[in-house]
Formats: structure tokens, C-alpha cells, sequence
């Protein structure tokens, strides 16, 4: 069983802003899977489905991004789920605007999301479907930075990275991450 999970923030405020893209590439898979995210439960909304046969789980933490690991913690103690097999979907500041990369394991790079679900998981080694955002001129504008909304050019190309994030993660189920590295490193600007 593979849990996929899309870091963000909830409630309107943060539904269009950088740091959501990835609950915007769960919701695609969902969309594309038949996967109707409406369990509450877990500090999380999400549901199980499948794709090729294979068992699936896409969740959203709704305790904000800081705390992202408490849901993915219990996510996997309640379906007795492994961390190699947990592919968590989240911005990147580190990369620039439209690349889309895949890694196991590794560093946090500072990303709130990430270091809460290393700790809790007492592990850092899980998939990672990384979106980059690009960063701001003013380093010490980071976290205002990714709270807002894309702009114009930005938003133009937005869909085009989702779908390129959501094959990712779908050849990540369908093969293994190696294939999908093959398949899906992408870099636009």
C-alpha cells in the first residue's frame, strides 16, 4: 500500500499560495484516480483507492504544514503502512519555478512539512515528489514568499507542472521512483 501525501496549508487563505502545491497535485491524482478525499479523520482528509490493482492511499494534513507529521504518523500506524512506501508531495524553494524532482531520503532543506514528518517518523527516508517555487530576491522574505498567491506567468504554466507532478507519482505506483526519474525530471523557465 503506497500513502501519498500532498503537504499544505488548509482553508481558503492558503488554497492558491506556493507553499499548496502539493495538495493541488493530490487533489489531480485524486480527480484522475476516482478518489473521493472526503474521510476526516487522522488530521487529515483523504481515501483509499486504487490504481493498476494496487492499493493507494491520498491524504492532506489539516494541521498546517508545521505539523504535517502528526496525520502521516497515523496514517501509517493505522494502515500498518511502511515508510518506503510513503511518497510525499511538497514545494521546493531550492529549485526553480516548474522543476519537478523525485528523491528518497535526504536532507529537509528547512521545508517545516518535511522536518515534522522526519521527526515523527523517526526517518527522513521516504519518496518526495519536489515542485519548485523558486525563492524570493530577499532571503528574509521565505516565509511571506511562499504564502503567496502565484503570479500571472506563474499560474500560465501551473497545470502543465501538476500533471507532470501526478504522472510522477503514478509511475512511482505503477514501476518504482528509479523509472520515474527516468521519465519525469523536468525543468521549465
Amino acid at each position: 500500500m503506497y500513502l501519498i501525501v500532498g503537504l499544505g496549508n488548509p482553508g481558503r487563505r492558503y488554497k492558491n499560495t506556493r507553499h499548496n502545491i502539493g495538495f493541488m497535485v493530490l487533489e489531480k491524482l485524486a480527480a484522475s484516480w476516482d478518489v473521493d478525499l472526503k474521510q476526516k479523520s487522522f488530521d487529515a482528509l483523504w481515501n483509499r483507492g486504487k490504481i493498476a490493482g494496487k492499493n493507494v492511499i491520498l491524504a492532506m494534513p489539516q494541521t498546517y504544514m508545521n505539523l504535517s507529521g502528526n496525520a502521516v504518523k497515523k496514517l501509517l500506524a493505522y494502515f500498518k503502512g511502511d515508510v518506503n512506501q510513503l511518497i510525499v508531495i511538497h514545494d521546493d524553494l531550492d529549485l526553480p519555478y516548474g522543476a519537478v524532482r523525485l528523491k528518497t531520503g535526504g536532507g529537509n532543506a528547512g521545508h517545516k512539512g518535511l522536518i515534522s514528518i522526519s521527526t515523527c517518523l523517526g526517518s527522513g527516508d521516504f519518496m518526495r515528489v519536489r515542485l519548485g517555487i523558486g525563492k524570493p530576491a530577499d532571503k528574509s522574505d521565505t516565509e511571506e514568499y511562499v504564502l503567496r498567491p502565484f503570479n500571472k506567468e506563474e499560474v500560465s504554466v501551473l497545470p502543465e507542472i501538476i500533471q507532470s507532478a501526478a504522472d510522477a507519482a503514478t509511475e512511482i505506483v505503477l514501476a518504482d521512483i528509479q523509472t520515474a526519474m527516468m521519465k519525469y525530471h523536468t525543468k521549465h523557465s
